[in-house]
């Protein structure tokens, strides 16, 4: 995959290019809202590709080599061989044929860890949008040393075991020998400095663990199981790298009175036989106030009316419609008048109706009822 083929991009494109660009495929995909055939794996492509053009280290090696991966291009058919393959192979084509594996810079500044929160919302808010102020822990650079881990007024040293490169010989026995192989310093942790007089807040790590503040803008259509991305709210990175991102991922409480699915909501509406058979104009409760709803004569339960640009907002424009289905009530208790009402009517009808007596059980739990 080539990721800036997948982003839609040149190889000079910047970092502000690469991220407009992401937002904007990954909303196009994204399987919540584009429900077309082949869109989720589209949306997986994408965020596949930003994973590598956000990172230095992986854009490097893409850029230079073609691939993100440690595996050698070419040689005894195309194969190639991983690094740690066979026993230090990997070591011996590093020797004479001039590598082709590809290693990570320790030294090299990289983006901190991307966090997740789930934040749950009210309905209302899901559909007008609002804000939140969260708290949540994470790592931070400390504002004592600066991230340099070391005491102020001091500076870090070039380490004295592999001189500022971050990176040691070691020498291994293999089946062909004493091998020699590389691997990251074991005193400065890669990052080729050495720390003798370290801070006192952080204890010489650089990073401390902080409560941290966001005030997260929820979009007006946010839908439950949504995520956002916050840039540069995640943890800090390692060698004065870049802060990772948050996802916020949206949990939204169901409501008593509405449905929703995607920027349509439904509800029920109770009405009458006789609304039902005559018809009537009701007051219906939308998520934007009550309207009126006119009921046609003759009306059956189970018919759906629409009620247009009633619903939820869509996130890119637009609003849904309310959806009411009909429930035609049947009373449960008629006085002599409605009884003899309804013979007559079925009567005009040419049926004739046997009334059937409700039993005991029926007549006592009435009376309960009705203490």
């Amino acid at each position: 995959m080539d990721p800036y083929e997948t982003l839609g991009l040149d190889r000079n494109a910047s970092e502000a290019e690469i991220k407009k660009a992401y937002r904007q495929l990954s909303k196009k995909y994204h399987p919540d809202l584009n429900k077309n055939p082949g869109a989720e794996e589209k949306f997986k492509e994408v965020n596949d590709a930003y994973d590598i053009l956000k990172d230095p280290q992986a854009k490097a090696r893409f850029d230079q080599y073609g691939t993100t991966g440690n595996q050698q291009q070419g040689g005894f058919g195309g194969g190639g061989f991983e690094e740690g393959d066979f026993g230090g192979f990997g070591d011996i084509f590093n020797s004479f044929f001039g590598g082709g594996t590809t290693r990570q810079d320790p030294t090299a500044p990289k983006a901190g860890r991307d966090l997740e929160y789930r934040m749950k919302i009210k309905f209302d808010e899901a559909i007008f949008g609002g804000s939140q102020t969260i708290h949540y822990n994470r790592q931070e650079y400390c504002g004592t040393c600066q991230g340099s881990g070391a005491k102020p007024g001091t500076t870090a040293k070039t380490c004295h075991r592999c001189h500022g490169s971050g990176y040691i010989r070691v020498n291994r026995r293999t089946a062909l020998g004493m091998m020699q192989s590389q691997q990251v310093c074991d005193v400065c942790g890669g990052t080729g400095k050495e720390v003798t007089e370290k801070c006192e807040t952080c204890s010489g790590r650089g990073k401390i663990t902080k409560s941290h503040t966001v005030e997260v803008k929820i979009p007006a259509g946010i839908e439950d199981g949504q995520r956002m991305r916050l840039d540069g709210q995640g943890a800090a990175g390692e060698n004065q790298g870049p802060y990772g991102d948050l996802y916020i991922y949206f949990a939204v409480e169901a409501s008593k009175d509405f449905q929703r699915d995607g920027a349509t909501i439904y509800s029920r509406v109770i009405i009458s036989f006789p609304q039902a058979a005559l018809g009537d104009t009701i007051k219906v409760k939308t998520v934007r106030g009550k309207v009126d709803l006119k009921i046609p004569a003759g009306t059956q339960t189970g018919t759906v009316f629409r009620l247009r640009e009633q619903g939820a907002p869509r996130l890119h424009g637009g609003v849904g419609d309310h959806k009411v289905t009909i429930d035609i009530v049947t009373p449960k208790h008629l006085n002599v008048k409605q009884k003899e009402a309804l013979q007559n009517y079925a009567e005009l009808g040419g049926s004739k109706i046997k009334e059937q007596d409700r039993n005991f059980f029926e007549r006592m739990r009435d009376k309960f009822n009705n203490i």
